[in-house]
């Protein structure tokens, strides 16, 4: 089978190879040095601000968004969603789950994010006309409704959306907003610096870009998150982010983690060192998906998403095909797995990844299957 989904994705043999051996015991010295080091690793490569600190999860990447949202933000706070997908929406269920009052952005399936959509959008275009709307009561500016935190999927993986930071940065840091920003399915397919978008979390996951299996969150915290951290309260142990950051602090987890896959998240950060760090991953996302893209340019299927990400690519087939049925065919006839999609999206996207362990020659194979598939 070769594998085209956004997670988990194909491995490299070195990664695979640390997948084949017993696991060790894991409260030892040299454990907490592999740990240790992915702290360093990830906060590079996250471009974190200095005296940023990780915290590692075991669970998938909504574990890892419900710990932000239990660990940083309370009844007392008002988030702002951005809802395009199934993980906005997922976001927004959290905060309901936990108390947290929030407003939804909804946006349309494959819809990018405009200045427009955000409360009081010409912040930044027009104050004069943003007074002057208030004064005749209309809609207030963020400060006078009393939003604190800006909740966001970077890279909405449902829809194949990617938003745009930088508009979503200067937002946040003219409203004094916590940003926090899932970045699990865009991390390492597409820039993101921490420091310079002033983003407070970033998450990601051990199953998408970092090509491991899946079973490990990460989440990335700056000064400011730790701030919060330290005062908040949340009432749960399994994530209570001050037990894994005062262990992380000896290189150790508070419970027993997913040792084998930590330590296949060590082999892939060195490598991805070793091979040119960030900006050599990008590089090699962005040109799969652009090489995948020309490919299809003369085929019966339209790409949904106004805002792509190099992670994946939606598409929507305009032959009258199901999307399912097409995922369906590619596994049983072709051995490839592409992604598909649930709810009212199952019958009109599918997607097709540009992560992990990927050639040129793999996607002409996918090519040729669809080709046949949608005759």
């Amino acid at each position: 089978m070769i594998n085209f989904t956004v997670g988990p994705v194909q491995s490299s043999e070195a990664v695979r190879e640390i997948g084949a051996q017993n696991v060790p015991y894991f409260r030892t010295a040299e454990f907490s040095e592999v740990m240790l080091e992915n702290e360093r690793l990830m906060l590079k490569f996250a471009g974190a601000p200095e005296g940023s600190r990780v915290v590692f999860i075991t669970g998938s990447g909504t574990a890892s968004m419900e710990a932000s949202v239990m660990n940083l933000l309370t009844s007392e706070d008002r988030a702002l969603v951005v809802n395009g997908g199934s993980f906005g929406a997922r976001f927004c269920k959290i905060c309901d789950i936990h108390g947290v009052p929030h407003d939804e952005i909804r946006l349309e399936v494959g819809h990018k994010l405009r200045v427009e959509d955000l409360p009081c959008g010409d912040w930044d275009f027009n104050a004069e006309a943003q007074r002057s709307r208030e004064a005749e009561g209309g809609m207030r500016c963020c400060r006078t409704r009393g939003y604190t935190a800006f909740l966001v999927n970077k890279h909405e993986t449902s829809t194949g959306v990617h938003y745009d930071m930088g508009l979503i940065s200067r937002y946040c840091k003219e409203h004094g907003l916590l940003l926090i920003v899932d970045n699990i399915s865009s991390f390492l397919c597409d820039e993101f610096d921490m420091a310079a978008l002033g983003a407070d979390v970033m998450i990601t996951g051990s199953q998408k870009a970092l090509a491991c299996p899946p079973g490990i969150s990460i989440i990335v915290l700056s000064p400011h998150a730790l701030e919060r951290v330290t005062k908040n309260d949340p009432k749960c142990m399994y994530f209570d982010m001050k037990d894994a950051l005062a262990n992380q602090d000896r290189g150790q987890t508070p419970f027993t983690p997913a040792v084998g896959t930590l330590l296949q998240i060590n082999a892939r950060l060195r490598e991805i060192a070793a091979a040119g760090g960030v900006a050599a991953e990008v590089q090699k996302a962005k040109a799969m998906a652009e090489y995948f893209r020309s490919r299809i340019a003369d085929l019966p299927l339209e790409i949904v998403s106004e805002s792509l990400s190099n992670a994946v690519t939606p598409l929507h087939p305009t032959n009258g095909m199901s999307a399912y049925d097409i995922f369906l065919k590619l596994k049983d006839e072709h051995g490839i797995w592409i992604c598909p999609n649930g709810g009212e999206l199952k019958d009109k996207v599918f997607r097709v990844g540009h992560m992990g362990c990927l050639t040129t020659a793999d996607y002409d194979k996918l090519v040729v299957a669809l080709k046949e598939v949608l005759k």
